[in-house]
């Protein structure tokens, strides 16, 4: 079997806030020709990328030093930025939004709203796209923003990403720290789980505090699913996953997609790209021990994280697949972990 196989289908990617952000809006030709990032289409060729979860994300306003520059040294507690107002968070969303429809019509990808589509498009060797938001900051108190946006894709969807939202709280990115961090969903948010619950839109737990995850798993009907996050017992940042909460998805027969991210692989939280393989195995191993091996896949953070250096773009996926074999996982084991998994429990969230 070629190391290019099998295809990887990744919990999380950032390059349409990048896209955004570097005024890609208009031209959307970078992607399509090359850029200077994690993530586009000739790198998703060179490394076997199938597709995946394409974040619409709504950064604050720049107010001095990143809190990804907070995170260089640890212990670190990096204050959140404040909550976003709805309608101009709305306006970067549909921004982020219309690059994906513009890649889909030139040929690029395509958006995905069923399992079936996402097969589909593997086998023919198209991108699969699953349109995501990470943070609900767009979406209005009556969710008439959440019905549009679902028309036009949507299938995913985190409540928050860290800094507040009206409908909950994210954990501030601490380490070390536990996710115990403040209260859980608001009213509007338990409102928000419901109408996501109704459409089948999946919802993220990922960046959500420990009282927002209880929430979620006391009101949802479907699968809990944190698509790039990671194990706490092995790095105790407060983006991590504790014990109690990875029994929580086992019994929903949810998943856990692994964030690359090395702040949050290393059990000293530092922000080394010199990171080996191994350490994201690590978390890997335990999540199948927790969750068993039918709830594990990845979910990079490509776009929007350091990674190890071996896995630095798309393009470097067969690194990935060189290194799970000499791990020593199987064939069966290595097709789950790289897109099975996913298809599985999203078959089961949307239904299709």
């Amino acid at each position: 079997m070629s190391n290019q196989l099998p295809l990887i289908f990744d919990g999380h990617n950032d390059v349409l806030s990048c896209m955004y952000r570097a005024g890609e809006s208009g031209d959307i030709s970078p992607f399509i020709t090359g850029r200077d990032g994690a993530v586009d289409a000739p790198k998703g060729k060179i490394g076997g990328f199938g597709g995946g979860f394409f974040a619409i994300y709504i950064p604050s306003e720049h107010t001095g030093e990143s809190y990804s520059d907070s995170m260089d040294s640890t212990p670190y507690d990096v204050p959140l930025p404040e909550a976003l107002e709805t309608p101009a968070a709305t306006t970067v969303a549909l921004g982020q939004a219309a690059i994906l429809i513009r890649l889909q019509e030139q040929g690029a990808l395509e958006i995905c709203t069923t399992a079936k589509q996402i097969a589909s498009c593997m086998e023919r060797g198209k991108l699969a796209a699953i349109m995501h938001i990470e943070g609900a900051e767009a979406i209005d108190p009556d969710l008439h923003s959440l019905d549009v946006l679902y028309h036009a894709g949507l299938r995913s969807l985190g409540p928050v990403w860290s800094r507040p939202t009206l409908f909950g709280h994210g954990v501030p990115f601490r380490f070390p720290s536990n996710g115990d961090t403040g209260p859980g969903l608001t009213d509007l948010g338990k409102k928000l789980v419901k109408r996501c619950n109704q459409l089948n839109i999946m919802l993220d737990l990922s960046h959500l505090n420990e009282a927002g995850f209880w929430d979620i798993a006391k009101l949802s009907d479907a699968p809990l699913v944190a698509t790039h996050s990671n194990v706490h017992q092995l790095c105790n940042s407060s983006r991590n996953l504790s014990d109690k909460q990875l029994a929580a998805i086992a019994d929903s027969d949810g998943m856990v997609g692994v964030n690359y991210a090395v702040a949050f692989l290393r059990s000293d939280g530092k922000k080394i790209t010199d990171t080996p393989l191994n350490v994201l195995f690590q978390h890997v191993d335990y999540l199948i021990d927790k969750l068993g091996e039918d709830r594990v896949g990845f979910g990079s953070d490509y776009d929007g994280a350091d990674v190890p250096a071996d896995i630095t773009t798309i393009a470097d996926l067969p690194n990935l697949r060189d290194a799970m074999r000499a791990h020593g996982y199987d064939e069966s084991l290595i097709k789950k972990l790289c897109h099975q998994n996913w298809l599985r429990v999203l078959e089961k969230t949307w239904g299709a």
